[in-house]
């Protein structure tokens, strides 16, 4: 308790003493008719505390390097330009604030990873409102705390995975806040490796070349109400733990190796509230354990949920899964998930004491998804009549399908989400 109360006033009076400083410092113009006509020049003469403001135009001065605590800020959105060559803009300094910026064309290497912004061992620095226009990585930031990533607008123009890095690039860092920015073209639109306690917000992310997020290595963290839309692969969370998954919607992943959203090697997560939409597989989830699934809706993709026999103790509850082609599918035998209370447009079952739930279990696993996972070349007599009869007969007379693959309480009409 000691040690925590302690903790607790330092952060108070260095947040404190940053507040002061800046209250106190001066403000360095630059531009065309100003003292300094060059933003290298105003950095180098200010000190912690001071805003530098740079006016209108088009500055091409290499890497600008930021190293004291200072709000740089653009007048009429300036642009900052790498010319192909350079990292543009390095942040190695505690409390910064950089804002209403038009950051572009920084060097591309795969050795260092230039980016437009670049945060280098920093806390509480500030990046928003700044436009980012063909960067190799967008926003970086590596061995950062309490930093906030806000109202940015991220745009590359790759063709190839190998010609661009990520949107938002965030590599062992802490307590982040990525809220309200837009993202296209990037290999991934917000990639996270072991990053802990951080927050994802209302981003809209689309039409990147791999994942709209990727996550590895990245425990107690949560993202909430963002936009997901024809990015390659879609979402992947990867080997983590504690993450909360709400609000969001995944949208138009097609293709062999594309979904919603991929869960492999997961534990412990909480998914709800998240609108699944025409996708190739809307959850795909491998070696994934202990998670809850509830109150989610699943429409109109071609595998609603793909869960392997290496998943267990799962529960999947109160979902929705309408105009799916197959609702679920697994590669075993075994099952040792539950699944309790979902909406399945397909069940035909009858609920004569009108309690709302079928009085008939109902078995979500047809018998040719399992044929299509072992086999999937069969996919092509999909719309035959022999399949039609098979899948009829494995309903009446269950004998294939996994005996206890089944939900005991569904619902007879869709929830309201």
């Amino acid at each position: 308790m000691f040690l925590l109360i302690n903790r607790t006033v330092c952060l108070f009076f260095v947040t404190l003493f940053l507040l002061i400083n800046h209250a106190w410092g001066k403000t360095i113009r630059v531009g065309p008719t100003e003292t300094y006509t060059t933003i290298n020049a105003a950095l180098r003469a200010a000190q912690d505390g001071d805003t530098v403001m740079v006016a209108k135009g088009h500055y091409q001065e290499g890497n600008i390097v930021i190293d004291k605590s200072i709000y740089f800020i653009g007048i009429d959105t300036p642009v900052l330009d790498g010319g192909k060559n350079v990292e543009i803009l390095s942040v190695a300094a505690n409390g910064v604030t950089v804002k209403g910026f038009r950051i572009q064309r920084s060097g591309q290497a795969t050795l260092n990873d230039p980016a437009g912004i670049k945060v280098y061992d920093s806390e509480h620095v500030t990046i928003e409102g700044n436009y980012l226009y063909d960067n190799f990585f967008g926003i970086y930031m590596q061995y950062s705390r309490h930093c906030i990533i806000k109202d940015n607008v991220l745009i590359a123009l790759a063709k190839e995975e190998y010609q661009s890095g990520n949107g938002i690039h965030c590599w062992k860092s802490n307590n982040l806040q990525v809220t309200g920015n837009r993202i296209v073209g990037h290999r991934d639109g917000i990639y996270f490796e072991f990053v802990t306690h951080s927050v994802i917000w209302r981003n809209v992310i689309q039409q990147n070349l791999r994942y709209g997020l990727h996550f590895m290595f990245s425990h107690n963290d949560a993202y909430f109400t963002n936009y997901f839309k024809k990015n390659g692969a879609g979402v992947a969370v990867m080997y983590t733990k504690n993450v909360v998954m709400m609000n969001n919607t995944f949208e138009d992943s097609w293709g062999d190796a594309a979904y919603g959203i991929l869960l492999k090697d997961i534990s412990d997560c909480y998914m709800a509230g998240n609108h699944f939409v025409n996708n190739t597989t809307g959850i795909f989830m491998d070696g994934s354990n202990r998670m809850r699934i509830e109150k989610n809706s699943l429409r109109g993709n071609g595998w609603a949920l793909r869960i392997q026999a290496n998943c267990m103790d799962n529960v999947v509850t109160r979902n929705n899964f309408q105009g799916n082609t197959f609702d679920v599918s697994t590669n075993g035998s075994l099952t040792l998930n539950v699944f309790d209370g979902n909406y399945w447009d397909k069940y035909e079952g009858y609920d004569l004491d009108k309690d709302k739930k079928g009085d008939v279990p109902y078995h979500p696993l047809s018998l040719f998804s399992m044929i299509v996972e072992q086999n999937p070349p069969a996919m092509l007599l999909f719309r035959s009549f022999m399949i039609g009869l098979l899948d009829k007969s494995e309903r009446m007379l269950p004998s294939l399908t996994p005996e206890n693959f089944v939900d005991k309480n569904p619902l007879m009409t869709p929830l309201a989400l």
